[in-house]
């Protein structure tokens, strides 16, 4: 669907239209870059391919404090200005939480924290399944994710098993209450994985690091977002 909206510019415009979550502010700040960045020039993805089985897919793990998220899929022609002044009202298809059922170009329900990277390891397993391995997944979490030990087990699953049509995007906002030994990268690092860490506003920095070449290896990127008003 046509748009006006469709610059980097106009995204805090279109989340403006949205009221009402003020809680999950923070999540809006720390996902919106990296989301603007894989939806303008990484995902091979438009609302025309959205259910296109070669498109690569995006999971949004961190599905609460979904503003940034909607306000992009309406900045790329998937939902519509009208769509984002009705967010969180009855019968509106965009909830506090998104429903792929409900949202265009959502791949998955989310807003329940820890089960995005398990789906992501499932998917990118049946896309393997199928002999297609040109199809991107991309799993957007946030570092308070990785204290649930789904996630752990995902990460151990995709390191032994060489996923490299995956690609984890951990949004660090210092939100763990855990936290990990020696930084979330080194996570994912032990088990076989291809980490890059670069800052989450830095969309030059989060470009190359989610194209560079990561060979028969998932690959992590850790964003890292401090919330504005806090120190880095």
């Amino acid at each position: 669907m046509a748009t006006t909206l469709s610059r980097y510019a106009d995204l805090p415009a279109l989340i403006g239209l949205m009221t009402g979550d003020d809680k999950h502010q923070a999540a809006t700040e720390s996902t919106l870059d990296a989301l603007w960045v894989l939806y303008d020039s990484v995902l091979n993805i438009s609302p025309d391919r959205a259910d296109d089985p070669g498109r690569d897919r995006l999971l949004l793990s961190k599905g609460h404090g979904p503003a940034a998220y909607y306000a992009v899929l309406a900045a790329k022609g998937f939902l519509s200005v009208t769509d984002l002044r009705s967010w969180a009202t009855f019968a509106s298809p965009l909830g506090h939480h998104p429903d792929r059922v409900l949202v265009p170009g959502a791949e998955i329900s989310s807003g329940s924290l820890g089960h995005g990277l398990g789906l992501g390891v499932g998917t990118a397993l049946g896309l393997r399944a199928q002999g297609r391995r040109i199809p991107r997944v991309v799993v957007l979490l946030g570092d308070g994710e990785l204290d649930e030990g789904s996630n752990h087990e995902a990460i151990v699953t995709a390191g032994r098993l060489s996923l490299d049509n995956l690609t984890a995007v951990v949004v660090d906002n210092r939100s763990a209450s855990l936290g990990w030994p020696h930084g979330i990268a080194h996570r994912f690092e032990v088990e076989g994985w291809k980490t890059r860490t670069v800052s989450g506003r830095d969309h030059t920095a989060l470009h190359e690091a989610l194209t560079g070449p990561h060979a028969q290896r998932p690959l992590a990127v850790v964003a890292r977002a401090t919330p504005k008003g806090r120190a880095a």
